[in-house]
């Protein structure tokens, strides 16, 4: 950039004095040239600063996708956790089912234990006491 503003300025400058450089005798002779330079510098500075804005808007630009995907990712997760919490729930629900279900059929298989020995002891006491009579 530095190299195409001083082209650019040799370029006006011999085309405008080139001629006129051998004949100075007293400094200072070509300082009409000074508004030329000041409006050249100008341009080259807003054509910087406006690269420099096209970078930073890309940039920025590369920064909100970047944003939005993580928002995206964050959401996504969410939903996740969500649907997790839901399963869990879930499945707390029926464990505590089976709990209560394991307890009922446990409590049935007991009183079925006990009624069989105590028919077991009936028949027995009513045998030995047909048998033995």
């Amino acid at each position: 950039m530095a190299f195409a503003y001083l082209e650019d300025l040799h370029s006006e400058f011999y085309d405008q004095y080139g001629r006129r450089v051998a004949t100075v005798t007293r400094p200072y002779s070509f300082i009409e040239f000074d508004t030329y330079i000041q409006k050249t510098k100008k341009s080259y500075i807003d054509s910087r600063a406006r690269r420099n804005l096209g970078n930073i808007n890309t940039e920025l630009q590369d920064v909100q996708r970047i944003m939005v995907a993580n928002i995206e990712e964050v959401l996504q997760r969410g939903e996740a956790l969500s649907a997790l919490d839901t399963k869990a729930s879930n499945l707390s629900s029926l464990s505590k089912k089976y709990r209560s279900d394991a307890k009922y059929l446990n409590t049935r298989s007991t009183y079925a234990k006990v009624a069989a020995v105590a028919v077991f002891f009936v028949t027995l006491i009513v045998y030995v006491r047909f048998w033995w009579l």
